[in-house]
């Protein structure tokens, strides 16, 4: 397989893995030699993009860590972090990022013997964390360890979902009986069946969580056969897992319906669609590459005339943002192909005319029409007004 589609193996043997590793380790310690590692190297500098993939993967590039003064405290802490991993794998037992912090913490106050590899804070250990899962190629969720177990809120008068838990027992969810509340699926997508009551017309992303929930509370959802998912702004891993679950398992189109800015481009649409460079090896399950992005799109602001903001390049915030988007043109390659060209084209779009719109200001278009957001989203979908 060639560097630019580079994908991680389906499944692992982790214990296997880190007896491997830390065997090789102590047998270079014995010849004394000093033992190196080798992970993959998670960046924009090492990403690659292919259309016909549809998501970041990683290059040929690798952080290598070889053994000396100044890094025997990261080896020492990822071996002391990988023995309370495979603690957790052994006993079917999850933990948080912060909870792993504090266990830690709890061995080291248990043990003196310990106390060079204490953490000052979450930021060191949760780095290891990830260190450990570039090392072995695999992802957090599969060391059964969550940064953000809560996926996106779900309103659907036609969704069903059925999931495994771990004894192997099912629960099935019918979406359209549980009222005002939405369904909130775990960061397991793999546990996840779904299948549709009759036909389903769309699915809508909404980058807006309150706008997710104003949308299904004046009735988009039983207007529509269609699925209605509040995003949170920066997708979570398991807001992409279940994005990705949705696309894989129904044959339903997306849409992703957010602000007109650059950070909503680069950081939201970007991630939900393609991934993430810090997290290369994940994005095969943790990204969605067929959901178009639906708007707010400049040609919106134009025709429905849009309030919109001026972006400052002298505030520090809108100056980065400005920055970054220039950079994206430049070195993403995501944005760089030309399949994206559009996408890049937006983002130009941002840079020359220096605004930003959010994607509430539609509700501006007739004030005394309290589903005006939801007829423009519905309109712009039948028209094919997205990218």
């Amino acid at each position: 397989m060639s560097k630019m589609i580079r994908i991680r193996e389906l499944t692992k043997d982790i214990p296997k893995e880190v007896r491997m590793i830390t065997d090789q380790m102590l047998k270079d310690l014995e010849n004394a030699k000093r033992p190196t590692l080798e992970a993959i190297k998670c960046s924009l500098d090492n990403s690659y993009y292919d259309p016909k993939v549809g998501f970041l993967t990683p290059g040929d590039k690798k952080v290598t860590t070889e053994l000396n003064v100044s890094s025997v405290q990261k080896m020492a802490r990822m071996v002391f972090l990988m023995e309370i991993l495979l603690t957790k794998l052994e006993t079917g037992s999850v933990a948080t990022k912060r909870e792993i912090y504090y266990i830690a913490k709890g061995e080291v106050k248990s043990n003196k013997i310990l106390k060079p590899l204490d953490f000052d804070d979450q930021v060191e250990s949760d780095a290891i964390i990830d260190y450990i899962c570039d090392l072995l190629e695999v992802y957090r969720e599969e060391m059964n360890c969550f940064a953000n177990d809560r996926g996106g809120q779900t309103y659907s008068q036609h969704l069903v979902v059925t999931e495994t838990m771990a004894d192997g027992e099912k629960a099935t969810i019918d979406l359209s009986t549980l009222g005002t509340a939405p369904f909130q699926p775990k960061n397991r997508p793999q546990s996840l069946k779904l299948k549709t009551k009759g036909k389903v017309d769309f699915c809508l992303v909404v980058e807006s969580e309150g706008t997710a929930n104003t949308l299904v509370a004046n009735g988009m959802t039983k207007r529509h056969k269609c699925i209605v998912v509040g995003a949170q702004g920066v997708p979570s891993n398991a807001v992409r897992g279940w994005v990705k679950s949705i696309q894989t398992q129904l044959d339903v189109p997306i849409f992703f319906f957010g602000d007109l800015d650059a950070y909503t481009l680069q950081n939201i649409y970007r991630t939900l669609k393609a991934g993430s460079a810090a997290s290369l090896i994940r994005n095969s399950d943790f990204s969605a590459p067929e959901v178009r992005f639906l708007g707010v799109l400049p040609e919106d602001v134009r025709k429905y005339d849009l309030h919109c903001y001026q972006v400052r390049e002298n505030d520090a915030k809108e100056g980065r943002s400005l920055k970054k988007a220039k950079d994206a043109l430049k070195n993403d390659p995501f944005f760089q192909d030309k399949k994206n060209k559009k996408l890049a084209d937006v983002l130009n779009w941002l840079i020359k005319e220096k605004l930003r719109c959010e994607q509430q200001s539609f509700y501006s278009v007739n004030p005394k029409d309290p589903h005006i957001c939801e007829k423009i989203i519905v309109d712009k979908i039948k028209r094919k007004s997205f990218i």
